[in-house]
């Protein structure tokens, strides 16, 4: 596999359209990602299928569900899930001056989310303070088994989709797509025995799973099982990013006081010149404020949460790219991590957090540093049109929660900045391991009120 780093290939690797050049696919390293069941069976999802035709088949008919304007509507459920998280802090830590992980809370909270949005409840992460039923440790697991195996896709085939081990060993994935199942049959049980099928409750209340029922019953092009692919994705891939991302942000922010207090100081300018709802404002008295933008995409670029190269096969005819030929089958990829660093687009300092980069020479250099991030992100919308948000990689396949994160990730960032003082505790603490997912720990603080 040939690593290529410079983002201005990103739109020729990854396009909006079929292409690079046309013919060319994802290679084998996604099928390593489809969770195979004890039937025999591997389960293609919109972000893993190779198959361009099936990936349009499973894509087309939810993604209304995901733009801006739909998330949007969603946003009371959010600050439901907010409320939550804040009784828990104050209960456990603000009123008895205990310490704590606090990226445990925003990884709970990105689930709790997932869960209210998907299934009209939360999985109960914040109201338990701890990782329900081991789903998170199950899912790490699942990307810690994954990992190796994306690099050496053939031994997968033999070892991890096969049939036969899988009887004896349990199959990958599988104790997620139980959870999954669960809540899917649950729901179709009870629609079969004439509870809610929600036909009477509005479009933009109905939760996720009730309406990806609906499309594979009202869409004769959609394969039966795609209502458990749709909510196996938004099980275990909806949540964990955003987590990574909020960490991220938390944790610079508390290492770099100045700009904790710059951002502090930004929404405390914009509640006394217009209305800023308290304890958590509103995406719309949020979204456009430059130096929050600046910190969540300074976010999303310095730590992506998935970081093995993208990898695509070089089609019939072969490509040139950055002064260089490929061949015909050759693989070819680029890694979030390292393109988000490459220092002749960001500067020298590309390793370091500066949210100011993202604020000086005005909406060129913005646009410019956008669209070389590879990550889950380009989450601004200050200088571009507002729905225009790449993330997760780039061109067609982007990730279709994307608008959910931008969501979540402003309300909260601009929520506990608001309400909250941390106090971190140690920096060196906060640990990273990397199996194609990011898993974060040790950004333990101490926490009290703010003064309002």
């Amino acid at each position: 596999m040939v690593s290529i780093a410079d983002p201005a290939v990103i739109p020729i690797i990854y396009p909006m359209r079929p292409g690079f050049p046309k013919g060319a696919m994802k290679s084998n390293f996604y099928r390593v990602l489809m969770p195979f069941s004890k039937s025999g069976s591997a389960l293609p999802a919109v972000f893993n299928t190779r198959d361009e035709a099936l990936h349009k088949q499973l894509k087309n008919p939810i993604a209304p569900m995901f733009s801006l304007s739909n998330t949007v509507t969603h946003e009371t459920s959010v600050d439901q899930v907010l409320d939550v998280m804040f009784q828990q802090l104050d209960q456990r830590y603000v009123d008895s001056h205990k310490t704590f992980d606090l990226g445990n809370w925003l990884q709970y909270f990105a689930f709790d989310v997932m869960g209210t949005l998907t299934f009209s409840k939360r999985y109960g992460f914040l109201e338990q303070g701890q990782d329900v039923d081991g789903m998170l440790e199950t899912i790490w697991n699942y990307m810690v088994d994954a990992a190796p195996f994306t690099q050496i896709p053939w031994f997968d085939e033999l070892w991890r989709k096969n049939r036969v081990i899988a009887m004896l060993k349990g199959s990958t994935g599988f104790s997620i797509l139980k959870v999954v199942g669960g809540f899917v049959g649950e729901r179709q049980r009870t629609v079969k025995d004439g509870g809610s099928g929600d036909k009477n409750v509005p479009l933009y209340h109905r939760d996720m799973l009730s309406r990806f029922l609906e499309i594979s019953q009202t869409n004769d092009s959609v394969p039966s099982w795609a209502p458990t692919a749709w909510t196996f994705s938004n099980v275990i891939a909806g949540s964990d990013s955003t987590g990574v991302v909020l960490k991220t942000t938390m944790y610079n922010l508390l290492v770099h006081w100045s700009t904790l207090q710059r951002l502090q100081e930004e929404l405390v300018n914009a509640e006394r010149k217009q209305h800023i709802t308290r304890p958590f404002p509103t995406w719309a008295e949020v979204c456009n404020l430059p130096y929050l933008d600046a910190c969540i995409n300074e976010g999303v670029r310095l730590h992506p949460p998935f970081c093995l190269p993208l990898e695509r096969v070089v089609p019939e005819g072969g490509v040139t790219l950055c002064g260089h030929h490929f061949s015909e089958g050759t693989v070819i990829g680029m890694s979030p991590w390292v393109v988000n660093r490459h220092r002749p687009t960001f500067g020298e300092d590309a390793n370091s957090w500066r949210p100011e980069r993202w604020l000086r020479q005005g909406a060129e250099h913005h646009k410019k540093l956008e669209n070389s991030i590879l990550t889950v992100g380009h989450l601004s919308t200050m200088f571009i049109v507002r729905e225009h948000i790449l993330t997760f990689g780039a061109g067609r396949r982007i990730c279709l929660g994307k608008n959910i994160a931008l969501l979540e990730m402003k309300k909260l960032v601009s929520a506990l900045v608001l309400n909250y003082e941390f106090r971190l505790l140690d920096p060196n603490a906060f640990i990273v391991e990397n199996c194609w997912f990011f898993r974060q720990s040790g950004l333990n603080v101490g926490i009290k009120r703010r003064v309002l």
